[in-house]
């Protein structure tokens, strides 16, 4: 069985009280030692039981104490770098916070520590315009917070997801291929499509176009995000409530999938 070290685990607190503990007393024995040659039987057993307990109580409480607070701020801080990293709105990345992840794993990829290969779709919805100027904007921030939930339903693993404008999307694949980066954006568009969208009881179609690219070798996330928002922009100029998608390997593009409704 593996101790969770880590700084929010109650293990690390148990594991530093104890391992401060013993040295407290291995300490308070071994100074006192030179003593003892000198001392009787009774006043042995005495120094022995205060090398032992005044470390213990003293020291242990004092280390478990600091610990537990330790604990508490690094609760803290991960809840705060969690909010400065999250929508609020729709309970997915920011758009500063997602871009950083993608651009960290293509680093990673770059330096062969990752898999060179992935996706990035961009989701943006249709006519939401229309929603917020007929419905009210609590009906449109309904509406965004239902297809954040629909794209994380369908996303596995180390998939991400994060809000990167006002009523678009954005969704990475790492180290998926072209079949599933496309099987993943279609799925995407139809459960958004029959999702049930009913603010005050009024029923609302919702859809969404997206923009896609599959790619396989080095790139950065400024390239693949530039072919996704032309992707984008073809799928809502052929109707919307469509996707548009490339894939490409090693610069070359190619299409893999095309235009789908």
């Amino acid at each position: 069985m593996r101790i969770d070290l880590s700084p929010t685990s109650w293990g690390r607190v148990v594991v530093v009280t104890a391992a401060g503990t013993a040295f407290f007393i291995a300490v308070a024995f071994f100074v006192d030692s030179f003593n003892f040659p000198s001392l009787s039987p009774q006043a042995l057993l005495w120094a022995k039981l205060t090398d032992l307990f005044l470390p213990l109580v003293l020291g242990g409480s004092f280390l478990f104490f600091l610990m537990w607070k330790m604990r508490q701020l690094a609760i803290t801080q991960k809840e705060l770098s969690v909010i400065a990293a999250t929508d609020s709105l729709t309970a997915v990345f920011n758009r500063g916070a997602f871009s950083m992840l993608v651009e960290a794993y293509l680093d990673q990829a770059r330096d062969q520590t990752v898999a060179d290969a992935g996706a990035l779709l961009i989701v943006d919805a249709d006519h939401f315009k229309s929603i917020n100027d007929r419905l009210g904007h609590d009906c449109g921030d309904q509406a965004l917070r239902l297809i954040a939930a629909t794209i994380k339903g369908q996303l596995h693993g180390a998939d991400i997801v994060g809000r990167i404008g006002g009523e678009e999307f954005a969704v990475f694949l790492p180290g998926a291929d072209a079949t599933r980066s496309f099987l993943v954006a279609e799925s995407i568009r139809r459960r958004i499509r029959e999702a049930e969208f009913a603010p005050d009881g009024r029923p609302w179609p919702l859809s969404v176009s997206i923009g896609g690219i599959a790619f396989s070798g080095p790139t950065t996330y400024h390239d693949v995000f530039q072919v996704a928002d032309r992707h984008l922009y073809k799928a809502k100029s052929n109707g919307r409530d469509q996707v548009s998608f490339e894939s490409r390997r090693s610069g070359t593009a190619g299409n893999a999938g095309g235009t789908m409704h």
